[in-house]
């Protein structure tokens, strides 16, 4: 069975700014994670603009990240649907570009109860051989993938893993009680990824780790290690840039942020726009502040931070 583990950043689209798709600004960034120690990449998730993509723009985004990757860490793509026939149908055309695995949504037109979530779930995983993660958001869609529903999906061996995002901090330690083992558990909420690791995670689904790969590589890793002391001092560092994964903006935010730190491009496709006025410097100071401090804390150390490897600007 497929066991996940480690940093699994969910990767932004990037666009130009009349709203196509850069797929070389894509895959370089792609690349730059891969170069910066993630574990995985995970494709066309939700902070990808998943459902503005057309058919012909998620192929070539798979296609794109399986060939710049080319098989240093798996490559996940998020799939996100209205019905289980064409979950199934796409699920089956992802593997054939050459995913090697899927983080699935629960459907996006209809908010399931918990048998119709199960079978959901069941029915997805029988249309390919591909092993999955269960997005579990039931902030944002509605829908909560419970300890009850996955004692439903234990014999069903392609779902290997759920991000956890229910914003429940108790719900790690449930998992492992209920489960043991069987489901690899990944933190899907970067402001809790510390508290999530000292329950035990064996993974992280970031959106900030788009900005600051090798920083979130450390962080996870000093967890593994249990060493909590410089965790919770690069957290501290690291958490307000953290919240703005949190807000229902989060694509908007991210990609202003990758724009101030490496200069990848901004731009979202409505009805999402582009940020101005207050919100924009809100951000914009949130993400400088963050800079300042990482190179006040690199100084003295042996290894540059992924700032300076990449030439980021310093605000």
């Amino acid at each position: 069975m497929t066991r996940w583990t480690g940093l699994f950043p969910a990767v932004t689209t990037k666009l130009a700014r009349d709203g196509k798709v850069d797929l070389k600004a894509t895959v370089d960034s792609i690349d730059r994670l891969v170069r910066n120690g993630v574990s995985g990449v995970i494709v066309l998730p939700m902070l990808g603009e998943n459902a503005s993509m057309t058919f012909a723009e998620r192929e070539g985004i798979i296609r794109g990240a399986v060939n710049v990757v080319a098989g240093r860490v798996p490559v996940l793509s998020g799939l996100a649907e209205v019905t289980l026939d064409g979950a199934q149908a796409n699920a089956k055309l992802y593997e054939g570009y050459g995913a090697q695995g899927l983080m699935v949504f629960p459907s996006l037109g209809y908010k399931t109860d918990a048998r119709e979530t199960a079978e959901w779930y069941k029915g997805v995983a029988r249309a390919s051989a591909l092993p999955i993660m269960i997005y579990n958001n039931p902030i944002a869609y509605g829908v909560d993938v419970t300890v009850d529903v996955l004692r439903d999906l234990v014999d069903t061996p392609e779902i290997v893993c759920i991000k956890e995002e229910s914003g429940d901090i108790r719900r790690v330690t449930d998992l492992q009680v209920a489960f043991a083992d069987r489901f690899s558990i990944f933190c899907g909420v970067d402001d809790l990824i510390v508290e999530s690791s000292a329950l035990g995670v064996t993974g992280w689904v970031s959106g900030m780790a788009n900005v600051w790969p090798a920083e979130c590589v450390e962080l996870f890793n000093l967890c593994a290690r249990d060493a909590y002391l410089d965790a919770r001092a690069l957290y501290r560092i690291l958490t307000p840039s953290f919240h703005l994964d949190t807000h229902v903006k989060l694509v908007q935010y991210i990609k202003l942020a990758e724009h101030l730190v490496y200069d990848a491009p901004e731009w979202v496709r409505p009805p999402r726009l582009p940020l101005v006025g207050e919100e924009r410097e809100f951000v914009v100071s949130t993400i400088r502040k963050a800079i300042e401090a990482l190179n006040t804390r690199a100084k003295g150390e042996t290894s540059p931070i992924s700032l300076q490897k990449n030439g980021a600007r310093r605000g």
